[in-house]
């Protein structure tokens, strides 16, 4: 049986002609990332900014209207709520964001949930409230920041660990590859203003360890080609290591596409932000994994001779005893 190939043996397209054009386009990108996340802001969900956790039970009922209850509280004014089942499937939680000046006026909070409650009641009398918990906003502030930091520190330590197992250029070209994955992330949702919440930090380390993965695997096959052709052209040598994973890559991206886009196009309202995350990181991934870790590595000054394996006493008196039996 002949396997599918999606990409023929022995390609030959020359990445790296194109390095200069992408770098500059990537820097723009990642340079308007930024601006967008500090002019627009990030649409931060009731994770980050504080909230109301509504605890409800249907009695009687086998579901949740989900659907239903989402448009009766949106219609209130406190805009989009996360409902999401948990214990039995009759059973939701429901998180709202706190109105504006609830930390100085907790009696915003009150009156907001006690208009969500009377209003649940109202059109469904057979609902339960089962508990109301309140998150402040100091408190989520706090989460957001730590959230950050543990995606700064990931990063961070991911590059030493490639330092230490490669070269300090390759450990600077992942991290940089890394930034601008994250980076093009950020700017996406502060363009579309879809909400930033936990699930949106998950999405994001999942981008970094996919980035990752697939950057190593570049990296190991360059290592390799550096060894076997010392006196080839870095940027050939480049365009070969990426020619050579392309397969895999390919392979790779299109398998966790298959799985991300019925989520994506028929998942629930919740986990949209999270599949739409992912699905992008995907693309920005592979891109960087090419066109930002590889070419760096030029401007880096990477070299064959520093991946030349030094000869020990050993290996010299087996190579001398080699070539005395030689005819």
């Amino acid at each position: 049986m002949k396997l599918l190939k999606l990409v023929p043996d022995n390609t030959n397209i020359r990445f790296l002609r194109w390095r200069l054009p992408f770098y500059v386009v990537s820097v723009l990108l990642i340079l308007a990332s930024w601006g967008l996340v500090l002019t627009n802001g990030l649409n931060l969900g009731v994770d980050f900014v504080g909230g109301q956790m509504i605890r409800v039970t249907f009695v009687g009922e086998q579901t949740v209207p989900v659907a239903k209850m989402r448009s009766e509280i949106s219609a209130l004014g406190y805009g989009d709520p996360i409902i999401q089942g948990y214990g039995g499937s009759n059973e939701a939680a429901i998180r709202v964001k706190l109105p504006e000046g609830a930390d100085e006026k907790p009696d915003l909070a009150n009156t907001m949930t006690a208009k969500i409650v009377a209003t649940l009641k109202a059109a469904h009398p057979n609902i339960r409230i089962d508990g109301i918990d309140s998150v402040s906003g100091k408190v989520s502030s706090e989460l957001f920041s730590k959230g950050l930091m543990a995606l700064s520190f990931a990063m961070l330590a991911i590059s030493v660990y490639i330092w230490i197992r490669f070269e300090w250029q390759f450990g600077v070209g992942a991290l940089f590859a890394l930034f601008h994955d994250v980076s093009l992330t950020l700017g996406f949702f502060a363009i579309t203003h879809m909400e930033f919440d936990l699930n949106i930090v998950a999405a994001i380390l999942t981008i970094i360890g996919y980035s990752l993965n697939d950057t190593i695997v570049v990296y190991d096959r360059i290592r390799e080609n550096l060894k076997k052709y010392r006196k080839m052209p870095l940027p050939e040598l480049l365009d070969l290591s990426v020619n050579e994973t392309l397969a895999r890559t390919v392979m790779t991206s299109l398998t966790l596409l298959i799985a991300l886009i019925p989520l994506l196009i028929f998942g629930p309202a919740s986990l949209f932000g999270l599949a739409a995350a992912i699905t992008l990181g995907i693309f920005i991934g592979t891109y960087s994994s090419i066109y930002m870790a590889a070419p760096i590595l030029i401007w880096l000054g990477v070299k064959s001779d520093s991946f030349v394996p030094t000869e020990t006493a050993a290996d010299k008196q087996d190579r001398l005893a080699r070539e005395a039996s030689m005819p």
